[in-house]
């Protein structure tokens, strides 16, 4: 991960400004999608944001290259990004989503209880809501007209202090946001195995685990060591909860895992899970 972080320090510096190409709108349907946009980034724009990164000192020659219109080291640097994203990202991946769902949820509740006002007002002590203004504590001096287009604000985890938004006016106008830090540390989350047996008990959570890429009733409670009554009875109940799906074979039945069901043993809700129950 350190190699891939020295590469992208030039790119993306502690202070001050970063390419706005770096956090393209389609991240918000997910890292492949926004390595796609990435990757397709006209030429033209490329060169405009890079030429405006401090010139403090010599920017590798890859990073020129790219300002260049190369296409090779738009790839590297796509790669580089779904390595650090894999190393440093992903492994907390769970925790960071359940932080920035949990701020979504209040901000929501507000928007309920009293509208867009309340939405606004309940943002961080750094944004403060003057109608018909929101004021921000940004790192420069600026200002963003909506001129009808909206606002979307995006909570993140990594955000820190202060607000963040496009360089470029002319994009759409995103606001990114601190979420609330109750830990100082970010850890992973802890094995899903556990915390599945604590949320359906030991026995469903073993089933679950059991069925594997399917299996017939016979064959899970031998892999559970429970009776065929019992792997019965534990398989119908999360059938109800759409956890898994049971076909008929003959004199035989066949148990899988639904999305959900596979989503709910990995410890998080990818989009798949998340199409399943809006399908459900």
């Amino acid at each position: 991960m350190n190699g891939e972080a020295r590469l992208l320090a030039p790119l993306v510096p502690t202070r001050g400004y970063f390419p706005d190409f770096l956090t393209p709108a389609e991240g918000l349907l997910g890292m492949d999608e926004a390595l796609s946009a990435l990757r397709e980034t006209p030429a033209a724009r490329l060169h405009d944001e890079l030429s405006r990164l401090s010139t403090a000192r010599p920017l590798p020659s890859w990073i020129r290259a790219m300002a260049e219109g190369e296409t090779r080291p738009l790839s590297r640097l796509a790669g580089t990004l779904q390595r650090y994203y894999e190393a440093a990202v992903a492994p907390y991946w769970p925790r960071v989503q359940g932080r920035i769902e949990a701020d979504r949820a209040t901000r929501g509740r507000a928007l309920l209880d009293g509208g867009a006002d309340r939405l606004l007002a309940s943002l961080p002590p750094m944004l403060r809501w003057r109608a018909p203004v929101l004021e921000a504590d940004y790192p420069v001096d600026r200002d963003l007209y909506l001129n009808g287009r909206g606002l979307l604000l995006l909570p993140s985890y990594f955000c820190r202090r202060t607000p963040v938004t496009f360089h470029n006016p002319e994009l759409t106008p995103v606001l990114v946001y601190p979420v609330e830090h109750q830990a100082p540390r970010l850890t992973p989350p802890p094995r899903s195995d556990r915390c599945l047996g604590r949320l359906v008990g030991q026995t469903r959570s073993a089933i679950l685990q059991g069925i594997g890429v399917g299996c017939t009733t016979s064959e899970l409670a031998r892999r559970v060591d429970v009776s065929v009554a019992s792997a019965s009875q534990h398989a119908t109940v999360l059938r109800e909860a759409g956890l898994l799906v049971t076909l008929r074979q003959g004199n035989a039945v066949l148990h899988t895992l639904t999305p959900l069901g596979a989503a709910l043993l990995r410890g998080s809700r990818p989009a798949e899970a998340a199409a399943y129950e809006r399908l459900a």
